[in-house]
């Protein structure tokens, strides 16, 4: 390695990372985020009462409120670590050197 060189960043030169990589390291940790925010917020909360005050009216079971609590907060923490994931992308990708200066 010589000192005076950087070296070249994962993925190539432009620190491009491949599409699956990229979209496990947003995925896999929302996921597990997901399943811990599950567990706390219905270690207080029925999803049968949730039901009943939110939407009485629709025929959901308690294990259908717990899929679809997981799902939302999964949605959530995705949002969140692709925002994340967004903001960390290379500068020199959107930000492109002006012609004929």
């Amino acid at each position: 390695m010589n000192p005076g060189i950087a070296p070249e960043p994962p993925g190539g030169a432009d620190g491009a990372q491949p599409r699956a990589q990229r979209l496990g390291a947003v995925l896999w940790p929302s996921f597990f985020a997901a399943g811990v925010a599950t567990m706390v917020f219905f270690a207080f909360v029925d999803p049968l009462a949730l039901r009943d005050m939110t939407f009485p009216e629709l025929p959901i079971t308690r294990k259908l409120g717990y899929t679809l609590g997981f799902f939302m907060f999964w949605i959530a923490t995705a949002s969140a670590s692709l925002f994340t994931s967004i903001l960390l992308s290379p500068g020199s990708r959107f930000n492109r050197p002006l012609s004929g200066d």
